[in-house]
């Protein structure tokens, strides 16, 4: 599979759409952070050819996926070298494509490849799954989506090497923002930290 290719598709009825983005193999991945700690804008960036694919991701979601990485790869029986991770800063223009609401990952023993799959957040989608929640009523089919377009997708196929130096910068980067407090956990601003641990007072310094 060479490059980019987009791909709309329709239900039945016409109504719900979405558009899929396939790219792979890949030339690069990164995730990567811009701005300072604690409004740090976090990405997932790859290029495959002269296409270039950006989405914005959560911290939460650059941790998570770091770890299922190393947990896909201590699966297989393979040898992965690392890549040169120096090279994984962010491509201009950032030009975001959405905002990520679930990223989706698998490995392929066959073609020795990672699939990546990112999807769109919803936010109507969120709604509608906390009233099903409390109503404790579950509906998985998809033609009875409501009308409208549906969330964009994204699938990224990359070699072992390009995940694993993804993983370890992508953790690195998540790593640069603020730090936590020994007491409560929680991130320290830099201007001071209220500690819910000590009552409400500052934690204590060293």
């Amino acid at each position: 599979m060479g490059g980019g290719r987009r791909r709309r598709t329709s239900s039945p009825e016409e109504a719900a759409r979405i558009t899929i983005v396939e790219l792979g193999p890949v030339d690069r991945i990164t995730a990567d952070a811009v701005g300072e700690p604690g409004m740090r804008t976090f990405y997932l960036q790859a290029r495959a050819g002269a296409e270039l694919v950006t989405v914005v991701v959560e911290k939460e979601q650059v941790v998570l996926l770091s770890q299922s990485v190393l947990e896909l790869l201590a699966e297989v029986p393979l040898e992965t070298a690392p890549l040169d991770e120096t090279e994984l800063t962010l491509e201009e223009p950032v030009d975001p494509l959405f905002h990520a609401g679930r990223l989706s990952i698998g490995y392929d023993p066959d073609g020795d490849r990672f699939l990546l799959e990112v999807t769109e957040l919803d936010p109507d989608a969120e709604d509608e799954d906390e009233a099903e929640d409390e109503s404790a009523l579950v509906d998985e089919d998809p033609l009875a989506l409501a009308l409208g377009d549906e969330p964009e997708s994204i699938r990224l196929w990359a070699s072992r090497e390009q995940m694993l130096a993804l993983s370890r910068h992508g953790a690195e980067v998540a790593e640069r923002g603020r730090p936590t407090c020994r007491f409560c956990g929680n991130p320290i601003d830099p201007e001071g930290h209220v500690c819910p641990a000590t009552n409400g007072h500052r934690a204590p310094r060293g």
